[in-house]
């Protein structure tokens, strides 16, 4: 403190020159290294607007405007300093009057050099400690706001109880638990739901008794729609300064609500489709584009990729919405009758026509028609739905007149249609017809990140209506849907979920409850690269979805990439799929030596 009260900037203020040149000879003699001295009141305000002093002494009597006057210039101008006020005739009303303003103190003339450094230390000290306070104070506020908002934030349960077993705070999520309980306003363990006030109550009192941490257990409940949640509870000691006990914090989770997020990524979610990965990021903001536009779109990707459930999104995202979504499924339909399922038949028109029917074109007049399995139609089909795309008219199987509907196409395929139409089984004018916008779906084996979050949804569903306790998923059982190929895409690692889920009886799905396929999958393939793309692996195999899934810890994937090219961090970076900046911040935050 010492050394902080002699860095201190002092400014002098008197209109004799003899007392600025002696009180500055005094106080930089002592030590004291900022001192600046001015003889009228303008130049004391300029020189506080200039510079942050830390005292400023001044004679009550100038030139101009006096010390009174600059005293309380300097509290309009929110300067909380301590003033010193000097003067040469003492007097109750000026002595009164200056501390009226603010003044610090006040010293009468003469002022030798002993009274004169008195003053200016305790002065300082004082400001230094007024300084000090309300910086504690300014930090303990922000450290109290930074505490309430994560308090008010976080996703987890916090409920704060007494050593008299009285709840004294909720957070957000709990107050939102307890009132979908019907249970608001309630500060009493005692009278909480029966199944988890039991719980917490019993928690609360083991931490009471031995003083120690009750470790995470889990417990079920049954919320007021008859759903079975999964409750994670934590409860642990609290403490003061002194580390005396103050009461019990209980956090609890619901596991049930649990689902694996990607870092950076915009949304898990969107209508129907589920996936965080990049790829699916593209697919659904092409969705949203494309669904305002009223125009022919080709949905392509492998079978059981979710071609349906992308129509869908796309109807939901299209201003006919609110119309019908008729779903034809052109491998389902016999070839002779399709025609008689697009356009709709009269009565008579052929042998069994005992009426007339209406057809799915009609069907979805104002709406969208999607056609699954497009390339599977025959040639004179093909030329039929030419036509229609081309006049937006249409005539029925027996009827000689068209009709004209308003309807958008949406066709889906698994197969390559270029290589169809370049081998002659479809029509190339139909195929541009249909492909004005495509949307193509990854993979599974594409996305494999996606994983975690795609078994988590089906355990979800599959855990409700097989009415079963199943909280989560090991992390062995997703490395082996991580290490598998999966050739049906989602559509098998639904089947492979719904088979899991009905095979276990515990609270957490296991390896053993997946088919053989997944836990004894081939080895992965080893190439040798004839050209090979890092300079210091000339002979080494490069192995195959060599990347480790995002469930695993940060650091093992960082580590992990860092070792598949030998410590080149640009590769490395490129490996992971993040921007080298990020993968110097990750290696620092985990420790991990270049």
């Amino acid at each position: 403190m010492e050394h902080d009260l002699y860095s201190a900037h002092i400014l002098i203020v008197d209109d004799e020159e003899s007392i600025r040149q002696t009180f500055e000879i005094f106080l930089t003699s002592e030590g004291y290294q900022f001192v600046k001295t001015v003889a009228t009141f303008d130049q004391a305000i300029e020189a506080i607007k200039n510079t942050t002093y830390d005292l400023i002494i001044s004679d009550i009597v100038l030139i101009g405007p006096c010390g009174t006057d600059l005293l309380k210039k300097t509290r309009e101008l929110n300067i909380k300093c301590p003033v010193v006020m000097i003067t040469g005739f003492p007097n109750i009303e000026t002595a009164t009057e200056s501390v009226r303003y603010g003044a610090f103190d006040y010293i009468s003339k003469p002022v030798n050099k002993s009274t004169l450094l008195r003053f200016t230390r305790q002065a300082l000290l004082h400001w230094s400690l007024e300084n000090k306070a309300e910086r504690l104070q300014r930090e303990n506020e922000k450290f109290r706001r930074y505490l309430e908002t994560i308090f008010r934030s976080v996703s987890d349960a916090i409920i704060t109880i007494d050593s008299n077993m009285q709840i004294v705070q909720l957070n957000e999520t709990a107050e939102q638990w307890l009132k979908e309980e019907g249970a608001e306003g309630i500060y009493d363990l005692d009278h909480l739901p029966e199944r988890i006030g039991m719980a917490c109550l019993n928690d609360a009192r083991r931490v009471l008794q031995d003083g120690t941490e009750v470790r995470k257990h889990l417990i079920e409940c049954h919320s007021a729609d008859d759903a079975t949640k999964i409750i994670s509870l934590n409860a642990s000691p609290l403490r003061g300064e002194d580390e005396e006990f103050q009461g019990v914090v209980i956090v609890a989770r619901d596991m049930s609500l649990e689902e694996p997020r990607e870092i950076n990524e915009i949304r898990n979610r969107f209508h129907g489709c589920v996936g965080s990965s990049k790829a699916m990021q593209e697919v659904y903001k092409m969705i949203e584009n494309i669904g305002k536009v009223d125009t022919a779109v080709l949905i392509t990707g492998e079978s059981g990729t979710g071609k349906e459930l992308a129509a869908e999104a796309l109807h939901a995202e299209s201003s006919r919405r609110d119309k019908p979504l008729i779903k034809v499924d052109c491998v389902s339909v016999n070839e002779n009758l399709l025609e008689s399922e697009l356009f709709g038949h009269r009565k008579g028109a052929f042998t069994g026509a005992d009426r007339d029917r209406q057809g799915m074109l009609l069907q979805a007049d104002g709406g969208t028609l999607f056609l699954d399995e497009i390339g599977d139609i025959s040639p004179r089909n093909q030329l039929l739905l030419l036509r229609f795309l081309q006049e937006k008219t249409f005539t029925p199987v027996g009827q000689d007149t068209p009709l004209q509907v308003n309807v958008r196409i949406i066709a889906a395929t698994n197969v390559d249609f270029q290589k169809m139409v370049s081998e002659g089984k479809f029509r190339e004018d139909l195929y541009y017809r249909l492909k004005v916008i495509e949307v193509r779906l990854p993979p599974l084996r594409e996305r494999i990140n996606g994983i975690p979050l795609l078994a988590t949804h089906f355990l979800t569903i599959f855990r409700k209506q097989l009415n079963k306790k199943i909280a989560t998923i090991s992390d062995q059982a997703l490395e082996c849907m991580a290490s598998y190929q999966w050739p049906g895409n989602v559509r098998e690692l639904r089947h492979v979920m719904e088979r899991a889920c009905v095979l276990c009886d515990g609270p957490m799905l296991l390896v053993q409850h997946l088919p053989d396929e997944l836990q004894n999958p081939p080895k992965k393939e080893t190439v040798v690269q004839s050209s090979p793309p890092f300079p210091h692996h000339h002979d080494r195999p490069v192995e195959l979805f060599s990347i480790s899934p995002n469930y695993q810890r940060e650091d093992e994937k960082i580590i992990n990439a860092l070792k598949q090219v030998n410590g080149n961090k640009v590769k490395a970076a490129k490996l992971l799929g993040v921007a080298r900046s990020t993968l110097y911040r990750q290696m620092q935050r985990y420790n991990i030596e270049e």
